[in-house]
């Protein structure tokens, strides 16, 4: 068994297709319409669906917002330099719900960064900046 994708519900689809492409490095895996359902699926990650996990963006055709919900926590990508990833994606124009920094009551260095729905996406730093 592995885990094969996560999937969130977004508003606006190539808006977030761009974020997650763009700022975050991912590429576009595959996208399909369903007009019968009234629905498009996109999937996003960093390499084939066969040998890695990947981020399912559903975009419903008459829904253009939804709440993310309290249950819902994050997506964690690692990056090299938190600092640096944290900076870069502020001035490509993402938001930074927390500034990076050591972790609560630890050492590794995370930092928020919420794609264009609000869900949120923690950057945590390579294990040798940990």
């Amino acid at each position: 068994m592995r885990l094969l994708h996560t999937m969130i519900r977004v508003g606006h689809l190539q808006r977030s297709i761009d974020f997650y492409t763009q700022i975050f490095g991912m590429s576009l895996l595959r996208q399909k319409d369903y007009p019968e359902g009234r629905f498009t699926l996109a999937f996003v990650g960093y390499g084939d669906e066969k040998n890695n996990t990947v981020i399912e963006l559903t975009y419903n055709w008459d829904t253009d917002h939804y709440e993310p919900g309290n249950g819902f926590g994050h997506f964690a990508i690692e990056v090299d330099d938190v600092y640096a990833a944290t900076e870069q994606i502020r001035a490509q124009g993402g938001e930074i719900a927390r500034d990076a920094g050591p972790m609560n009551a630890g050492t590794t260095i995370i930092a928020f960064v919420k794609d264009p729905d609000g869900y949120e996406i923690e950057l945590i730093g390579a294990k040798h900046q940990r």
